[in-house]
Order: C-alpha cells, then sequence, then structure tokens
C-alpha cells in the first residue's frame, strides 16, 4: 500500500504565517471598510527599479527571435549572472568565490529547504531560537526530529538568542553537525560581527561540522564594519555554504532569482570519516531537482550589478531603511525596547506582553499587522516582529495608530 510520510503529522498544526493570515481575514471580514496596514511579513511594496525592468523587457524581447531565442538554460544559472555576482558581491569585499561556485535559484528559501537533501538523517541540527521557521520545519519533514513538546521539536539543538546576549547565539556546549545561522537577523533584525563569526568557523572547523549562513538582507547593511559574507572569515570555504537572494535586494520577491554559494573545498563526511565534497553533491541535485531560473529573469538579475542597476538598488534599499528608522525611532519613543532596524529592514520590539496578544492589540486597536515573536520560537515570546516593507506614508499612519492605540 502507498504509504505517507509522518513526519509531516510532527508539524505544528499550521504554520506562523497562516496563523496570521487567518486573523486578518477574521478582523476584516467583520470590519470590511476598515483599512489594514500591513507590516507583518517581509514581501516588498515598491516595483522593480528600472535598470532592471529594461533588461527584463529586452530579454522577452530577445525571446520573441530565433537569432536570440533560448531554451533551457544551464541548470546553475547562465554565466553572465554568475559573473556579475562572482565579481560585485565577492571579489569586491575580498572573498575568493568562482563563479562556478555559484548555483542560481527561484528563491534562498527553497535552497535554504532543500539543501538538507544532501545530509544524512542522523545529523546533529542546531538552529538559532527565534528562528525562520523554514529551517526548522524542512528537518522535520525529513526525519530529523522528535515530536513536539513544549514549544520545541525534540532532537534539536536550540540555540538561544536573547537580549542578554543581543540576540547573537553563544556556541554550544555540545557538538553539533550542522548549523542554521542568519545575518542580518530574521525575525531579531540583528548582526554578527567578524569576531562573533570567527568563532563559529573554528567551531565548525575543530567539530567538523558544517554552517548554512543565511545572507538574504544582505543589502540592508550599513555598518562598513560588519562583514557581508561567512567567506570574509578564514576557513570558511571549508565549512560555510552562504544564501543569498534578489528578492529584498532588488524587489524580487515575486519575480523570484537568488543564488547559493558552495565552495569547491566545501566538504561533509562519510560513515567512515572521510571527507565528502559537497560542490558535486549539490550540482548533482541542482541539476536532477531544477530545470533553471528562465533567461528574463537572469538578465534582470544582471542589471542590478550595473552602475545604474547598483544606485538604484540602493536608493530602494534606503527607502526601506529610512522606513525602519521612523518605526524604531516612534516605538522607543513610546517605552518599547527595539533591535534592529539600523542594517536591517526589521525591528524587535519587547511588547511587554504575550506575542499573540499584542498582535491582536495592534490589530483590533490599531488596524496594524505585525508578527507575533512566539511564532519564531520560544526566546521569541514577549517580542514583535515589525517590517519596514511598505510605503513611507502608510509607515507615518502606522505609528500615529500604534501611539493611539497603546495610550502613550
Amino acid at each position: 500500500m502507498i504509504k505517507v510520510n509522518e513526519n509531516y503529522s510532527k508539524l505544528k498544526a499550521s504554520y506562523l504565517f497562516s496563523d496570521i493570515a487567518k486573523r486578518i481575514s477574521a478582523y476584516q471580514a467583520a470590519n470590511p471598510d476598515n483599512k489594514v496596514i500591513k507590516l507583518g511579513i517581509g514581501d516588498v511594496t515598491k516595483p522593480l527599479t528600472p535598470a532592471c525592468l529594461a533588461a527584463f523587457h529586452k530579454a522577452v524581447d530577445d525571446m520573441a527571435s530565433e537569432e536570440t531565442f533560448r531554451g533551457y538554460g544551464p541548470e546553475q544559472g547562465y554565466a553572465f549572472l554568475r559573473e556579475a555576482i562572482a565579481e560585485n558581491d565577492f571579489a569586491s569585499r575580498g572573498c575568493n568565490i568562482s563563479a562556478d561556485e555559484i548555483f542560481i535559484s527561484d528563491g534562498a528559501k527553497c535552497d535554504t529547504g532543500n539543501i538538507q537533501e544532501i545530509f544524512s538523517a542522523d545529523i546533529s541540527i542546531a538552529v538559532p531560537d527565534p528562528v525562520y521557521p523554514v529551517y526548522v520545519d524542512t528537518n522535520v519533514m525529513a526525519g530529523r526530529t522528535g515530536d513536539w513538546k513544549n514549544g520545541r521539536y525534540e532532537g534539536l539543538v536550540y540555540l538561544e538568542s536573547t537580549k542578554e546576549n543581543g540576540f547573537v547565539p553563544e556556541l554550544p556546549a555540545e557538538k553539533v553537525d550542522l548549523i542554521y545561522l542568519c545575518f542580518p537577523n530574521n525575525p531579531t533584525g540583528t548582526t554578527a560581527t567578524k569576531t562573533q563569526l570567527e568563532a563559529w568557523v573554528k567551531y565548525a572547523l575543530k567539530n567538523k561540522a558544517l554552517i548554512l549562513f543565511d545572507a538574504a538582507y544582505v543589502a540592508f547593511i550599513r555598518d562598513d564594519s560588519l562583514p557581508q559574507s561567512i567567506f570574509e572569515i578564514e576557513g570558511a570555504r571549508e565549512c560555510a555554504i552562504e544564501f543569498r537572494s534578489f528578492s529584498k535586494t532588488a524587489g524580487f520577491t515575486g519575480t523570484r532569482c537568488a543564488y547559493t554559494v558552495i565552495p569547491k573545498e566545501c566538504r561533509a563526511f562519510t560513515e567512515k570519516g572521510e571527507s565528502a565534497l559537497l560542490h558535486p553533491v549539490w550540482n548533482r541535485r541542482h541539476s536532477t531537482k531544477f530545470n533553471g531560473v528562465s533567461y528574463p529573469v537572469q538578465r534582470a538579475a544582471e542589471a542590478v550589478y550595473s552602475e545604474q542597476g547598483q544606485k538604484e538598488v540602493k536608493e530602494l534599499v534606503d527607502y526601506y531603511l529610512r522606513n525602519a528608522k521612523i518605526i524604531r525611532e516612534s516605538m522607543t519613543a513610546l517605552g518599547y525596547t527595539c533591535f534592529g532596524g539600523e542594517n536591517s529592514p526589521y525591528i524587535w520590539i519587547e511588547g511587554k506582553m504575550d506575542s499573540w496578544e499584542f498582535f491582536d492589540l495592534l490589530l483590533n486597536k490599531a488596524e496594524i499587522v505585525c508578527t507575533p515573536g512566539s511564532g519564531f520560537g520560544t526566546c521569541g515570546e514577549g517580542y514583535i516582529r515589525i517590517s519596514a516593507f511598505n510605503s513611507v506614508e502608510n509607515v507615518r499612519e502606522a505609528m500615529d495608530r500604534i501611539k493611539k492605540a497603546v495610550g502613550k
């Protein structure tokens, strides 16, 4: 008989953002004429920049001519985009990353979820808490965890990120095999210093572990002292994989383009303890299960790296950072302790009450949607995340509404 993957039954009854959507739908059904301002999920609101749009249009026109038409492209991505990424995102920062170590995909969410397929089922996994849910849920689906008990999955090592450690987790006391890190962090908006990342790389090398480094929000870093890639750290080529995305950098959330970097010396180990290079393993998985990002989308992504494209995407990110500043300053003025919002589009706010209670208060009294911190993990209880992805007009209106709602 056909059997179902019963690991899916371990997943919590509903996904965080599904819970949020249900509450919003219920409120809007009861109040159809009221304007709800959404500052919850990290979806951009500004359109594609002119340089990207022009490249997109030209590439679509290329598909209308026999001379320039493209059929199946290379699964790993076209050389023109991979070379632009290697030069602009890595060589410019002193990172030794070659074009053929870059794999183009349709999203960092997909890659961070799919990457676990190339690892053994019996590895030990460390995840931050609070955490982006995809890291956890995909490993639950794969059968690497026990059941959900008391707000956590048995079998995972949770790296507690708290106000006391600046929301940068400390090294685990026990030995782990796979480590998920995300900086600038989703959901807390905090960043890690070079010294902090050096400690993680040293740990991974010493313990034959691997770091999965999610840098989807790297474009928001404005502090030049902060590392923008795990590969700025000596030794990381051997023990780290990095994920990046054009979604927030260039407004590609609906256009879909991202990439994963796996250096050729990056390794895992066999059951016998022999070194096994991961670059060819991921290349095999990628070639087998993925048919590539469309030619027009890759041309649009390439345009990000043109002189005009760089100017435009910086302006785009700066727009959201100005929103983040408004949110952080407004919430701080109301007496809330805030984190993030300086090198990140997310502001992590200590709510002085239950996370879902604060969510409901803002929805029902201010008609503002945030994200309850408890949805990201046990350590997120008592916090909410507010996103800067909206118009400046809506952000200002939202802050005015919140000021009235909390009565301060």
